[in-house]
């Protein structure tokens, strides 16, 4: 199973690269173009029971989990997007100077036509600098915070929890809202240090965002994001940071603070993996879309080279807030075991089970039962 190739073109979607691995490349003029992408669809199945009283982004609800009914059947995206992504870079005045452009769109939709002009836009950004002085970002790219977990997850390239309210529009949820926030796409303005001694890092001007809904709105300050990663023998540690102000409806506005801590080893045809984000006003799915409320989400994960095609996975994760009124939201947690099967170089076939749960804060549950089977092709 290729998924160090295919990891690689994920890689250049949520890491801001100028190129894909296995792309097409050609030369025009004074710039080396670059084209490739991602399709995908898995064939999902949830079923969804217990309490439907709990409150928030409880995945497990019919509500969200199964699209307003006990069980729903979707043929959609998994929890990464259609993709075409193309990429420039040159060298001029002695500087190396690139441009990226990601352009998405989802499998299901809600009917038959509503979805046929739905473009997802998340990368369109410039880079300019050189290994001796680091990178600078300008445009519009996914977020720092949060980047080394959902590559590190296992369903990215399946669906992990395959919410319906999601899938049908856009993707499945893998652990977002049930093991870490999303890490988001924002305007931006980044630099990246140059590679020392397996130290990266990247720090972030973010432009400030609304909460969903627009019960919080950003201040006059912006976002700011920063990450560094270490490498080591067979293995990697992280940490991110993440703030913003958020304006509230009665000034009751807050500070959106969150650190996050991680790393992965390879022990053989043995993976493991551990993250922990946790600080206020995170957010469930995005940022403070929980309010000023304190939270920790946890992920851990284990997978196992079974064959050289074959990768077996089982993860979990959780996403747990503090405080809260009676029958607001107390946790998501999500359980998915995975076999991923490399069919080409080019091509992974998934199926996955998982179950996921919602908790209110008085203890009341709701379940989502779900199971995916499809495939990804990288190209």
């Amino acid at each position: 199973m290729n998924t160090t190739r295919n990891a690689a073109i994920v890689g250049a979607m949520l890491t801001a690269a100028t190129s894909q691995a296995g792309a097409a490349d050609f030369k025009a003029g004074d710039w080396d173009l670059s084209v490739g992408g991602i399709i995908n669809a898995f064939y999902t199945h949830t079923n969804c029971s217990g309490s439907q009283a709990v409150g928030g982004l409880a995945l497990a609800t019919q509500a969200l989990g199964c699209g307003g009914v006990a069980g729903r059947t979707v043929i959609g995206n998994g929890l990464l997007p259609n993709a075409l992504i193309t990429s420039a870079k040159g060298r001029q005045d002695g500087i190396d100077i690139g441009a990226t452009l990601m352009i998405g769109a989802a499998t299901a939709s809600d009917d038959a036509i509503g979805n046929n002009s739905n473009v997802d836009v998340r990368q369109a950004f410039a880079t300019f600098g050189d290994p001796t002085m680091g990178t600078f970002k300008l445009g519009r790219d996914y977020g720092i915070f949060g980047q080394a977990a959902i590559l590190g997850d296992m369903t990215l390239f399946g669906a992990g929890a395959p919410v319906a309210a999601t899938q049908r529009n856009r993707v499945t949820l893998g652990h977002i809202g049930a093991g870490y926030t999303y890490l988001g796409t924002y305007g931006q303005i980044s630099y990246t240090t140059p590679a020392l001694n397996g130290f990266a890092g990247t720090v972030a001007v973010v432009s400030p965002v609304d909460t969903n809904g627009n019960v919080y709105t950003a201040k006059s300050a912006p976002q700011l994001q920063a990450a560094g990663s270490f490498a080591l023998s067979g293995g990697k540690v992280w940490a991110a940071l993440k703030s913003q102000k958020f304006d509230g409806p009665a000034n009751d506005g807050f500070t959106m603070n969150g650190a996050e801590i991680g790393g992965s080893v390879s022990l053989g045809a043995f993976g493991l993996l551990a993250n922990v984000q946790s600080g206020k006003g995170l957010g469930v799915l995005s940022d403070g879309d929980s309010g000023p409320r304190k939270q920790t989400n946890y992920l851990v994960q284990g997978t196992f080279q079974a064959a050289d095609k074959v990768k077996l996975g089982l993860n979990w994760g959780e996403s747990r807030l503090r405080d809260g009124a009676t029958t607001d939201l107390r946790s998501n947690s999500n359980a998915t075991a995975g076999l991923y099967y490399g069919l080409t170089k080019s091509l992974t076939l998934t199926a996955e089970l998982s179950r996921t749960q919602s908790k209110d804060v008085e203890g009341d549950t709701a379940t989502l039962k779900g199971v995916a089977a499809g495939g990804i092709l990288f190209f």
